[in-house]
């Protein structure tokens, strides 16, 4: 099954080599950039699921918060 599907990916690759530069760029641009668009948007659901089970981890007591200035040093 691994032949054939390297013999396909071969025959592909050759055709792909023998057209005209800007058809080329148009078909990779094609298929690069749903896959692009997919990964990204899978990355950021990732980090926004990391961001909020650390933000469960660390709660932040409002009386923290009322001592602290807006400029987030101590109080002096």
């Amino acid at each position: 099954m691994f032949d054939g599907v390297a013999r396909w990916w071969d025959g592909f690759e050759l055709w792909l080599a023998q057209q005209w530069f800007p058809l080329q760029f148009v078909l990779v641009v094609a298929v690069l950039l749903p896959i692009c668009a997919a990964a990204t948007w899978v990355l950021r659901c990732g980090v926004d699921l990391a961001m909020t089970l650390a933000g469960r981890v660390r709660r932040v007591r409002p009386d923290e918060q009322t001592e602290r200035p807006a400029d987030g040093r101590p109080g002096s």
